[in-house]
């Protein structure tokens, strides 16, 4: 043997209460799986190889007289055979020391013979890939090269893959060579029997066959299943897996297609289970294992590890190269069984060493069964030929162990104390627990590990616990103990009860929970590894007690809850605050209590919540403001319990702002809950809010002045009218609506008209319109028609000079007539012609408003000619509401109209003659 420097290992790696306690052991076991058991993963062993070798293509074990090492063959490997290109080699490696060392098998280079006195190379023996099979037995060693080349007779060389395999015997000092040689997937059955895989026989559907004294034999299986290319027969292993006596079959087909729930096949490998029920009578068990993986190849290396667990079964590893999250390759460990395998295995080893260029193809080779650290455990070996390396796993020893826990008594009677604190002369009531472990495996250590006893509300919401160990006044107890192996040892503690004001739940049970586990910190065995506990071992074992109810011998109650409902409104407006005041009445009508009564109002998206209303009749409420997800809900303390004939009434106010106008209802749900078991809930009571849409829409109106007197001073006559002032005195009126909500306005329309003529004499004349806000105007009547010049301020600017003597001018004689204006005191449309003003108005908010202001003469030479006549003008304006913004229509769509005095028309005199000319129809009135 010679020694290779790239090879070596690495590992990664008050008074006291006396109190009679009877116990009923209780020891159950739960069926759990879990990702790891006891392949220790931590302590492996890892060989790493020459880089590109595929150190661990084949992995074996090998037995001499002293102790047991590790054989891993490397078929791409460089040896020190002349001019032998990666003809492949096999290490020995130690498992316990840092080195590996090469096989000498063969250390020749190529043959050469002459023919017809040519010396000509007859085998060849690089890229022969020697080292991808290797086996042992006893201390003999098989390693073959199936690429292995020897010249034949005809004329092409090359033309023939003899391959060849070599035979170590008398522990590595004798070798022999046998070719042709190119082995298939074999293995040995307890009997004798040899069986071999050929995954392409039978049009590659493949087939087993077997060979037992000298001859050959056919497996009677049942080949009716589909696994046309599968590779059926790519692995073989016999191994005893349900303890009958008999060797069973396990066959690897890597890749076995299944069509998928998209109707496409996927490749996910498959293992065949086939139980030997009598002498090659072979039967399939219940299930076969199938791969979880695509292109994962499972099935790909089998190997048995004889009973890893020590339940009398023996078990499997089987190897997923290409499985993983990053294809770094699997190996998943299934347990035997009276059926066959486990249909889900126990534990599962992955690779971890990236590649940039290959996958690690972890767990291509197998091998198992055999004890390196004679611990009693079987160990394994795994290949990851694409890292160049390979991993020792050992079994760490097996805990079995059980537990029991009982609690007497299993009622807290508040009523009864009948212990002291230590704190006080505070007496409580107490109850008294004991627990029991007992332990059982091979190679135990001295420190079995820590149990905890632990007294949890379960599923509870508030960090008080309600029951504490009466030494410690903890919940918790901790203990560490040492068990020998099948020994048993017990305890006792004794729990209390809070006192009642110190926590809510009163009704559901108090869960009292024993832990157990081993010391993650005690020291390893002689072997360097730590024990596991059976991943069958059930670790948590709980027990439970009650509390005293008032509540009858069965201590259930059984409350009647009702719930009525009240609202100080029932609609509500787009675009309001909307405040709302909810009253309520809870009652329990049941023979028992509700214990932890209370009530829950689910608030819809548009409320918001205010406050408890306040009221000497009412019951002042304690509330919580809560949200789960996009639900907000209010949760009321109505009592804990909520006593049997209770009646409390209470209220809640809310705002409702955020209304939606594509909803036309709110609705608040409202119910009493409670913890109890049996009726604990109330009906669900859905208080409904019609939405609906409201303007205030006020129209007000002003005339500047209120008053025109006449004659209007600094005013005169003009012959030829060229300014407004021209006309008479200046009359503005001006309108303002106002939306005071809470709803918005869209659309409005605004008419106003006002005197125009009476009789054929000119009464106003209408200047211009002014407008402010969202308002477009438009009449039928043209402002400033005379198109005077229009003054650019907004207050009457008049002539600064006046002359008394033109109103006389004005003031002749004429034919006598009835003048119908003169007896026409009120001037409103009704009487008189008027002009019109129709105004579109646009979107109001709450609170906006538009103005329009109209600003006229008063025709001051109508009025003159009718002295000493008081004179009203009126003008009406009227407005409508056409349209809201909303889908939901308006109950009633405002409107309304307003009558605004233009001005009175008064006449001062201070005093006066006349002379009345009875020939003549009119009189002449001299003012002084």
């Amino acid at each position: 043997m010679g020694t290779a420097p790239g090879p070596s290992p690495t590992r990664s790696g008050g008074k006291r209460c006396q109190w009679s306690v009877w116990a009923v052991p209780v020891v159950a076991l739960l069926l759990q799986l879990c990702a790891a058991f006891n392949l220790d993963t931590q302590e492996r062993v890892v060989f790493t190889g020459p880089r590109g070798s595929y150190f661990g293509y084949s992995v074996e074990f090998f037995t001499n007289s002293s102790s047991i090492s590790i054989l891993i063959g490397a078929p791409k490997a460089n040896t020190s055979q002349p001019d032998i290109t990666e003809g492949g080699a096999v290490y020995l490696c130690p498992w316990s020391q840092a080195n590996c060392s090469i096989i000498n098998f063969d250390k020749q280079g190529d043959r050469y013979f002459y023919i017809n006195d040519v010396n000509t190379q007859v085998e060849f023996k690089s890229h022969q890939w020697f080292g991808a099979t290797v086996r042992s037995h006893g201390n003999s060693i098989l390693a073959c090269a199936p690429r292995y080349y020897w010249r034949t007779e005809h004329d092409t060389p090359f033309s023939d893959v003899t391959g060849t395999c070599y035979l170590s015997v008398d522990s590595l000092k004798t070798f022999v060579e046998f070719a042709p040689c190119r082995t298939g997937e074999l293995t040995v059955m307890t009997d004798g029997k040899v069986v071999l895989g050929g995954p392409g026989s039978f049009y590659w559907q493949g087939e087993l066959t077997g060979m037992w004294n000298g001859g050959d034999f056919y497996l009677p299986i049942d080949f009716s299943f589909n696994r046309m290319g599968s590779y059926f027969g790519y692995a073989v292993a016999a191994t005893d897996i349900n303890n009958d006596g008999l060797d069973d079959l396990v066959v690897g087909a890597p890749m076995f297609m299944r069509r998928g729930s998209n109707g496409r096949l996927e490749e996910l490998g498959k293992v065949y289970v086939y139980l030997q029920r009598g002498p090659l009578l072979l039967e399939p068990s219940r299930s076969h294992l199938l791969g979880q993986q695509a292109f994962g190849r499972f099935g790909t290396s089998l190997a048995p590890l004889g009973d890893l667990n020590q339940d009398g079964f023996n078990d499997m590893a089987i190897g997923c190269p290409y499985g993983g999250d990053d294809q770094h390759g699997l190996v998943l460990i299934y347990n035997g069984h009276d059926g066959g395998l486990m249909d889900t295995p126990t534990q599962t080893l992955s690779g971890q060493w990236a590649s940039s260029s290959f996958p690690d193809s972890f767990g291509f080779a197998l091998r198992g069964n055999k004890d390196l650290d004679q611990n009693g455990y079987p160990d394994l070996i795994v290949g990851a030929f694409g890292a160049d390396k390979a991993v020792v796993y050992r079994a760490r020893p097996i805990v079995s162990a059980s537990a029991s826990l009982t609690v007497q008594p299993t009622m807290f009677n508040q009523e009864e104390k009948t212990c002291e604190l230590f704190t006080g002369n505070e007496t409580i009531a107490v109850s008294c627990i004991s627990f029991c472990l007992l332990a059982n495996g091979k190679h135990l250590p001295s420190h079995l590990g820590k149990v905890q006893l632990d007294s949890v509300k379960q599923n509870q919401k508030e960090s008080i616990r309600r029951t504490l160990f009466l030494d410690s006044q903890q919940p918790s107890l901790l203990k560490t103990l040492s068990l020998a192996n099948g020994q048993r040892s017990c305890h006792d503690a004794k729990i209390y009860l809070r006192a009642e004001e110190e926590f809510r739940d009163k009704l559901s049970p108090i869960y009292i929970s024993l832990n157990f586990s081993l010391d993650p910190h005690a020291s390893v065995d002689q072997h360097g590894l730590r024990p596991v506990l059976n991943y069958q071992t059930e670790q948590r074992i709980e027990q439970k007690a009650q509390i005293q109810l008032d509540c009858g011998e069965d201590n259930i109650c059984v409350p009647d809850l009702k719930l009525a409902v009240y609202g100080d409104r029932t609609e509500v407006y787009l675009g309001d605050e909307n405040s709302l005041s909810l009253t309520f009445n809870a009652r329990n009508e049941g023979e028992g209590g509700a214990y932890e009564a209370e009530l829950y109002v689910v608030l819809p998206p548009e409320a918001d919540y205010s406050g408890i209303a306040r009221n000497v009749s009412l019951t002042q409420l304690t509330c919580s403001y809560e949200a789960e997800n996009q639900t907000r809900y209010l949760v009321c303390d109505l009592g804990n319990p909520m006593k049997s004939a209770t009646s409390l009434w209470a209220g809640l106010r809310f705002t409702v702002p955020r209304l939606k106008y594509t909803y036309k209802t709110v609705e608040f749900e409202l119910q009493i809950r409670s913890k109890n078991a049996n009726n604990s809930e109330s009906e669900v009571v859905l208080y409904e809010l019609q939405v609906a849409a409201m303007a205030d829409v006020i129209l007000q109106g002003v005339s500047l002045p209120d008053k025109v007197i006449f004659p209007p001073p600094n005013w005169s006559v003009s012959q030829s009218l060229r300014e407004e002032q021209d006309i008479g005195p200046e009359l503005q009126q001006v309108y303002e609506l106002v939306n005071n909500g809470p709803s918005v306005v869209s659309q409005s329309t605004l008419e106003v008209r006002c005197p125009l003529r009476a009789y054929g004499h000119p009464l106003l004349y209408p200047v211009e319109v002014l407008t402010e806000g969202p308002l477009s105007c438009s009449s039928k009547h043209t402002f400033n028609a005379l198109k005077l010049k229009v003054r650019t301020h907004t207050h009457t600017h008049t002539h600064t000079h006046t002359h008394t003597h033109s109103l006389v001018h004005r003031i002749q004689r004429r034919e006598l007539y009835r003048d119908l204006l003169a007896d026409q005191g009120n001037l409103t449309c009704s009487a008189v012609e008027c002009w019109q003003l129709q105004c579109n108005v646009g979107l109001l908010e709450r609170g906006a408003s538009v103005i329009l202001s109209v600003r006229s003469r008063v025709w001051a030479e109508t009025f003159i000619e009718r002295a000493y006549k008081q004179y009203v003008m009126e003008c009406s304006v009227q407005y409508r509401v056409n349209r809201m913004p909303y889908s939901i229509p308006p109950k009633l769509k405002p409107s309304g109209s307003k009558k605004v005095p233009s001005s009175e028309i008064v006449f001062f005199l201070v005093s006066y003659k006349c002379n009345e000319l009875v020939n003549f129809s009119v009189f002449t009135c001299e003012c002084q």
